[in-house]
Formats: C-alpha cells, structure tokens, sequence
C-alpha cells in the first residue's frame, strides 16, 4: 500500500524546518552577541525578559499547533473547506487573545519585572524594562505569524514559512547592527528591530494564505464570527499544549529568582547557555514540527499504523541530528564562549553548562519531547499535560532549589535538575505511546 508521505516528502517538509530553526536561534545568538557589546548588564537584563517573551510566544505556538492539527486532520479526511475554515477560526481566535495579553503585560509590566524576578540590580532591571516594554508590543504580529506558519505545515509546505522567517530574520539582525553597533544604542538597539520584523512577518504571511490556489487558505469573504465548534477543537488540543508549554516556562521564570540570587556570573552564564541551548536542539525542533504535520494527517485519515511508522522514523532522523549537532557543539564550545566576551569565571561556567546539556540533548532530549507530539496529534493531550505538570514541578522546580541551594551546586545544579526532568519525562512518555491508548481517541 502506497504511504501517505514518501521519504522525499520527508525530506521537503524537513529541511525548511531545520533552517527555519537554525535561523531563529542564530538571530537569537547574534543579539546576544551584539548586546554584549553593551555590557553583561544589558546582557542579564534581556535574557530575564526573554524568558517571559518565550512564555507568551508558546502560549501562541501551543494554540497554533492546535489549528495545525485539526486543519491536517481535515486534509487527512480530504476536506479542504473545513481545513480553511479551522484557519481561519485560528487566525481570529489568536489575534483577539494576544491583543489582550500584549495589554495585560503593558498595564503590569512593573509587576512582571519586580515580583517575578525579585531581586535584581539597578543597571539590569533598567535593561529589561526598556526591553520588555518594547517587545510587548510585537506579541500579536509574532502569534499571528506563528498562526501562519503552523498553517502552512499543515499543508506540509514548510518551505513559505522558512522565506518568511528569513526575511523576519534578515530585517531583525540588520537593524540590530545598525542601531547597536552604527547609532550605539543599547537594549533598545535590539528590541526595535525585533517589533518591525514581527510586523512584517504578520502582513507577508496573512498575505500569502489569502491566496486561493491553497489547500487551505484565507478565504476572500473571510468569516469574521467566532465558530464554537472549530474553537473548541483548536482549543482542545491548544490549550493543554499551551499549559504544557507555559508551565514549563513559568518553571523557568521560578527557577530565574533562584539563578539571580547566585549574581551577575551566574545569570549571565546562564543568559548564554540558554542562547547556545538552542542551537542544540534545532533537529529536534525542527523534526517535531514535521511529527505533528505527519502525524495528524496520518490520524485523520485514520492510518494508525502508518502514524506509528513515521513516528519511529522521525525520531530516528531526530537522535541523528541531535547527536550530530550536539558533537559539534562540544568541539567548538570554547569559541563560541570566546565570541560572547565573557570573563574568565563566566565562561568557564558556560562551557561546563554547555557540554553537560550537549551529553543530555544526544541521549535523552528526542524522547521527551519528540515523541509527545504524535500523542498530541491523536488528541492525548490531558496525558501529556498530567505527565508535564508533574515532571515540571517535582523535577524542574523542587530540585533545582534542593541541587542549587541545598546542595550548593548553583546554577549548574539547576542544569542536572532540568535533565532530570526530561529523564522523567521520556519514561513516562514512552510507556504512554507503547500502550497505544492514544489510538482510541476521538474529539
């Protein structure tokens, strides 16, 4: 029987992700490198604020992922129309909930920055208020533009949304050098350029979708009334994925009083490994996606098995470029530390964080959080949500206070503890998806 999804196929939806993937967390490297130029203030500020921008922007990816999946079910189904109609809901449905959260966050932003952090120094909060006041206004374009993109997966055409990303990309690392490095300002140097790339990376995309040749698209008498119905399934699937993702940030955030308390060394240190994490993680990032774009297509045209066979594949295509990635980083770890002009003490720091979380990435990353995503795409979210609140609290949090402060390790300590999380994680994750429960879900 002729599959669904050939390995060419694979291998276009793939490859657009991946430099989708390495383009966002280059731009991400290349701020941190430019603000550096600023001092390790600037530096501690942004990645404090950063924590709370990715919070918002997984709500958003959570929810976009929850449209991805009910359109590629209605593709599996082979219906077009109601594909169309889920993006669209999507696409209403996230504009109205970031527009309020952009809101909230600008109305308590001093509370965000006082009572979440705790602590801090003058110098770095003065950096993170600019930058998160800046950056709160660029939520909506970045979730609608998330909404676009996941949208395009659907439609197992990654390569749109990899142009767009390079062109966000191309236009926020430009304006960095020019208003960092050419006009020497500071944080806001890049911050400015952030909202003008999110901007446009809304408009192009929300442009793009309007076209009708599209398997799914923007509909020229677009729909503007909320549809329960199509809500509630997006939702179905969004919003546990976005407690998941949001729990697993504000576990970060917690964390991040703790890291604070250690000094400048440490949360800058750490600052820079979450930086060059993610570059880590990209295979697995970027295959993730494509699980999800699979998975739900396979599950809606109710080929389980085939679910199953590109869910085995995928995750063997992921350890590969975790583990070929992951080398990579453990070679060249003392340049890249060297490009961030850290001192002595924090570098050495950072090279320990990195190596340790480079072992972690190769040997356990892919099933703890590779493997949830066909789980998601068959709509076991609640599982995975229980399974993630549980690892979150007892493993992220509890221990990273018992490791860093208990047992005096600092902020490597918090490192051991996130991997043991994942540990957890892909035991539990692993048993879920061997039972096959996941099968027997409707919604």
């Amino acid at each position: 029987m002729e599959k669904v999804f050939s390995k060419q196929d694979l291998k276009k939806l793939i490859m657009p992700l991946i430099v989708e993937q390495v383009l966002l967390v280059a731009v991400g490297m290349a701020d941190t490198i430019m603000i550096s130029s600023v001092g390790e203030a600037a530096v501690s500020g942004v990645s404090l604020v950063d924590t709370v921008n990715v919070l918002l922007i997984n709500i958003f990816t959570a929810l976009a992922t929850g449209g991805a999946v009910v359109a590629g079910h209605c593709l599996g189904e082979g219906s077009k129309e109601r594909a169309s109609e889920a993006a669209e809901q999507l696409f209403l449905f996230t504009a109205a909930a970031s527009v309020f959260i952009m809101v909230l966050v600008l109305a308590g932003h001093q509370w965000i920055l006082t009572r979440v952090f705790g602590r801090i120094e003058v110098e770095v909060m003065a950096n993170a208020r600019i930058y998160l006041l800046i950056t709160a206004f660029s939520i909506p374009f970045i979730a609608v533009y998330n909404a676009g993109a996941a949208v395009f997966r659907a439609m197992s055409d990654s390569k749109t949304s990899m142009k767009v990303s390079l062109v966000m990309n191309g236009v926020n690392i430009a304006g960095n050098a020019i208003l960092i490095y050419g006009l020497g300002r500071g944080v806001e140097g890049a911050a400015i350029p952030t909202l003008v790339s999110r901007m446009l990376a809304a408009v192009i995309v929300a442009v793009l979708l309007r076209k009708e040749e599209l398997e799914i698209h923007l509909r020229r008498r677009m729909d503007f009334h909320f549809r329960r119905r199509i809500i509630r399934k997006i939702c179905y699937i969004g919003i546990p994925n976005g407690l998941e993702n949001s729990v697993f940030q504000l576990g970060k955030i917690m964390v991040l009083s703790l890291v604070t308390s250690f000094g400048t060394t440490a949360i800058t240190a750490n600052a820079v490994a979450n930086n060059i994490g993610l570059f880590q993680i990209i295979p697995g990032m970027a295959i993730g996606y494509a699980i999800v774009t699979v998975a739900s297509q396979c599950i809606g045209a109710q080929k389980y098995e085939e679910a199953k066979y590109y869910t085995s594949l995928l995750l063997k295509y992921m350890y590969a470029g975790m583990w070929l990635v992951n080398i990579v980083v453990i070679f060249v770890c003392p340049f890249i530390v060297r490009a961030y002009h850290l001192s002595q003490e924090t570098g050495e720091l950072t090279t320990q964080i990195l190596i340790y979380h480079a072992v972690c990435c190769m040997l356990i990353w892919s099933l703890a959080f590779g493997l949830p995503h066909t789980l998601r795409a068959a709509g076991d979210v609640k599982v995975t949500l229980v399974i993630s609140m549980l690892s979150m609290w007892i493993f992220r949090v509890g221990f990273s206070f018992f490791l860093g402060k208990t047992l005096q390790w600092g902020v490597f300590g918090i490192w051991v503890a996130m991997t043991i999380d994942w540990l957890f994680r892909a035991i539990l994750f692993s048993l879920r998806y061997r039972s096959g429960k996941w099968q027997e879900i409707h919604f």
